[in-house]
C-alpha cells in the first residue's frame, strides 16, 4: 500500500456552535469567510470520525477560499448520540435541518464514506439543495462492498488497522460528551454500516448534481460498483486512488488538486 501518512494538521474553526435540530444539539464548526457568488462548501465526515480527522489536512486549502460548514453527525465527535437508530436518512434529514438554520439554500457536498452515503441522500431527495457532489469511498448498495468487509475480515488489507481505531478513539475521547461510550458506539455505528441503503439505479439517473466519484483501488468498495455508480450517475467523474485503502483517501496526496479542479 501507498497510502499517504497521516500528518494531521491542527485546524482552528472561525467559529463552532451547536443548535438544535431533529430533537438533538448538533455540532458544527463554520471555516474560511462568505465569499458573493460561490456556494458554500459542506464537509461530512467519516463514520466514528470527526471533522478534523476526516478532514484537518485539507481543511485550510479548502477553507482558503470557501465558505465551509462541517458538522458532526448524531453520536459524532462533539455531538451526543441519542436513542435514535442511525440511519442514512435521519442523518441527511439532520443536514438539511441545520442548513436550514443557517440559510443555506444550496451548497457544494464533499463527503467520506458514511459522509459521502449522508450526501448522496441529500443530492437524491433534495437535489436542488446540491450544486456539486463528491461523494467518497461511498456505495449506493450494500452489494457493492467486498465480501471481507461484509465478514469482517480484519486480516483483510482494506480493513482499518489498530493504527486507525486508536486515531478514532482518541479523537472521540478529546472531544464527546461521553468519551467512555465509545466501544459501545463503534458497535452501534458498525452495525448501522451493514444495513440496506436506501437507494435504486433509478435514483442515481434521477441525480441532477454533477458528480466526482472518488475510491482507493484497495477500498471497502469493489471497483466495479464504483464504475456501475460512474455509468448510472448522468454528469459523473470517476478517479480511482491508486495505492490507496479505505482509510487512506482523504490523505491520498492528489485528492486536494481533484477537489480544487471539480469545485471549480
Amino acid at each position: 500500500m501507498t497510502d499517504s501518512p497521516r500528518t494531521d494538521v491542527m485546524t482552528v474553526p472561525t467559529s463552532s456552535a451547536r443548535t438544535k435540530v431533529n430533537g438533538q444539539e448538533m455540532y458544527y464548526e463554520i471555516h474560511g469567510t462568505e465569499h458573493e457568488g460561490r456556494r458554500p462548501l459542506v464537509l461530512l465526515h467519516g463514520g466514528v470520525q470527526t471533522v478534523g480527522l476526516t478532514f484537518g489536512t485539507m481543511l485550510p486549502a479548502l477553507s482558503a477560499e470557501r465558505y465551509v460548514i462541517a458538522p458532526e453527525l448524531q453520536g459524532h465527535g462533539h455531538t451526543a448520540d441519542t436513542d435514535r437508530p442511525l440511519t442514512i436518512p435521519d442523518l441527511a434529514s439532520d443536514v438539511v435541518a441545520l442548513l436550514d438554520e443557517l440559510g443555506v439554500r444550496q451548497a457544494d457536498f464533499i463527503g467520506f464514506s458514511l459522509g459521502g452515503l449522508v450526501a448522496l441522500e441529500i443530492a437524491v431527495r433534495h437535489p436542488e439543495r446540491v450544486g456539486r457532489l463528491v461523494p467518497a469511498a461511498a456505495q449506493y448498495s450494500q452489494d457493492g462492498i467486498h465480501e471481507e468487509i461484509r465478514t469482517p475480515d480484519f486480516s483483510s488489507p482494506r480493513m482499518p488497522g489498530q493504527a486507525d481505531f486508536e486515531e478514532m478513539s482518541d479523537a472521540y475521547a478529546a472531544v464527546a460528551p461521553h468519551p467512555e461510550h465509545f466501544h459501545d458506539f463503534l458497535a452501534k455505528a458498525s452495525a448501522a454500516a451493514n444495513e440496506p441503503l436506501p437507494w435504486t439505479a433509478d435514483d442515481l439517473r434521477a441525480v441532477t448534481a454533477p458528480t466526482l466519484l472518488v475510491i482507493g483501488d484497495t477500498d471497502f468498495m469493489r471497483i466495479e460498483h464504483a464504475a456501475e455508480m460512474h455509468r448510472l450517475i448522468p454528469d459523473a467523474q470517476l478517479a480511482v486512488l491508486p495505492g490507496t485503502t479505505h482509510m487512506g483517501v482523504m490523505r491520498h496526496k492528489v485528492l486536494l488538486p481533484l477537489l480544487t479542479e471539480f469545485l471549480g
